[in-house]
This record gives structure tokens, sequence and C-alpha cells, in this order.
């Protein structure tokens, strides 16, 4: 299996991960408290210039091609994670999980999905590797999901109608009262999951599923798992300081979800003619960022002219049909 990472890199990032979730909660998020706009955007402007400054190092130490690939993994991975945020809006909203105890779930949640993935991905590259036609596998895949998630946009089904979580709730003895932070609480001598267990439980299978399409996607730029699991682990770690900063703003990006699908199909499309002609870097990297872009300026432009619309008292064109 080839890739850059020796073991020497592989233990010092793995390292630097499970310290700096140490330190995450650890020392700044201790004590439960309702994480903030600003605080949320300082932590994700510090794991957004993180992931470029690694991805600076392996520019100047593996060359521009290795780099482009870090890069273009790394972008696709965290515009698709911004899709596990529409989830864990509805998942906390349909649960009533109080703003205090959100940074608990998520914190351990993704953490758990860091070991998922990891795992994930070291079988799909070994998949790969030794059965090379995944590769169409994969690419039809990704084409149908990009496909699906274009026409099923508006149609997200609710956490509480998760037959996932009614399976749960009857295996599981819970109970609907909250007892401070804690997952477990003990009612009449009996130990019950309190909705912060069924909440967590409903992040890492929704974690699960967005990994199944994200991590085929990025097998389209590169199979080198030391780049494809370094550009996951770190849309990951600012997954949740990203949910803070953008919860109150999902409404607003109405169309991203359509780049998403777009994007989807492009990386399918790029896998299934991988053999006949390889797309550069570069020039994925560019399709992408011009498709996410496009889709965030016309969403934050559709969302300008509704407000000056409703603000000029009218109401015919203060609300535009998605």
């Amino acid at each position: 299996m080839e890739s850059i990472g020796s073991p020497v890199m592989w233990a010092a990032f793995v390292g630097f991960v499970l310290l700096m979730l140490a330190l995450d909660l650890g020392i700044f998020h201790r004590k439960s408290h309702v994480v903030g706009f600003k605080e949320a955007a300082i932590w994700s402007a510090v794991w957004v210039s993180l992931a470029l400054l690694f991805g600076g190092w392996v520019f100047l130490e593996f060359g521009t091609a290795k780099g482009t690939e870090y890069l273009t993994g790394y972008v696709i991975e965290k515009s698709l994670s911004v899709d596990n945020i529409f989830v864990f809006v509805m998942i906390f909203g349909a649960l009533g999980i109080p703003a205090i105890y959100q940074h608990r779930v998520l914190f351990w949640g993704i953490l758990t999905a860091l070991v998922l993935r990891a795992a994930m991905i070291l079988g799909g590259v070994a998949a790969i590797e030794r059965f090379h036609w995944l590769i169409y596998v994969f690419g039809g895949f990704l084409v149908l999901t990009g496909i699906k998630m274009f026409f099923t946009r508006n149609h997200a089904e609710s956490p509480e109608e998760s037959k996932f979580l009614k399976w749960a709730r009857r295996v599981i003895p819970s109970t609907t009262r909250f007892d401070r932070d804690r997952f477990f609480t003990v009612e009449n001598g009996r130990r019950l999951a309190t909705p912060l267990f069924m909440a967590l439980i409903l992040v890492e299978v929704s974690d699960v599923i967005f990994a199944v399409d994200s991590i085929p996607a990025i097998f389209a730029i590169t199979t080198d798992p030391f780049i494809v699991f370094t550009s996951n682990i770190f849309a990951i770690l600012g997954l949740r300081s990203l949910f803070f900063m953008l919860a109150g703003l999902v409404d607003r990006f109405r169309y991203l979800k359509v780049g998403l699908s777009a994007v989807l199909v492009f990386v399918g499309v790029k896998m299934l003619i991988m053999d006949v002609y390889k797309v550069p870097a570069g020039i994925s990297l560019a399709i992408i960022l011009g498709i996410l872009g496009a889709s965030v300026w016309v969403s934050l432009a559709t969302s300008r002219r509704e407000a000056a619309a409703a603000a000029a008292g009218d109401p015919a064109r203060a609300h535009v049909r998605r």
C-alpha cells in the first residue's frame, strides 16, 4: 500500500490528535457551558489554520501533487461534513437537548467517529488496492447518492421518527429526564439512559452514514491512506466548532445541499473515468471550490433578497421556494 506516511509520522499525527482532544475536554471545555458564536469562530479558525499548516508542510515535504491531493481531500471532507450540521440541529431539537450540554454530546460522538472512520479508511484503501473494480462501485454509488441528495434535500426524516431511535429505546432502558450532563442516571433503583445518551447514539450513527458517502469521495482524489486519514480527521476535528458557529444560520444555506450533491456527482464521475482520463488534482480542487462557492453565494444572495423584500413589506417576494 503506497503512502507518504512513515510509522513515525502516523504516531506523531495520532499523538497530536489525542493531545488536542485532551486540551479541548480537559482544559478549554472542562465545565459544560453554552458555546457562543465568538468562541466557536475562534476554535473554527484554529482548526482550519492547523489543517492548512499541515497542508503547507505536505506541499513543502512531498511536493505539489501530494499537497494538492491533501488540500482537495480536506475541502471535500470539510464541505460534506457541513451536511452533518443539519442533522445535528434536528437531533438536538427533536430530543430537546439544552445548548449547555450539546458540546459534551458532540465531543464523545466525534471521538467515536474518529475511531470508526480510521477503520473504514484503512479497510477501504486495502479493498481498493486488492480489488481495483471497487473504484467503479464507489463511483456509481457516489453519483446515485448525489442525485438522491438533490431530490430529497428538502425532505429530511425527523430523528423522533427514526426507526433506529425507536429500536434503541426498546433495547436500552431510558428516561426522558435529564440529569445534568450525565449520559446515565438512576431512577427507582434502575440505571437508565438519559436523552443525552440517545442523542449521542444518533450523532454516531449519522456520522457513520455520512462517512459512507464522504470516504469513497476522497478515493477519487487519492488512495494514499495517510492523506485520506489526515484530511478526514482535520475535517472532523473542526466539526464541533463549526456546528456552534453555523447552527443558527443553517436555514440561510438553502442551496448548499444542491452544491454538495453536485460535488458527489462530480467525484463519482471522476472515479468512473479515472482509468480513461485522470482529472488533475488542481482542476478537481478548482471545480469543487467553484461549485461550493456558487451554492453558498446563491444561498446568501437569496436570503438577502428575501430579507429586503420582507423589510419593504412585499410578502409576494419575501419567500422564494427552494
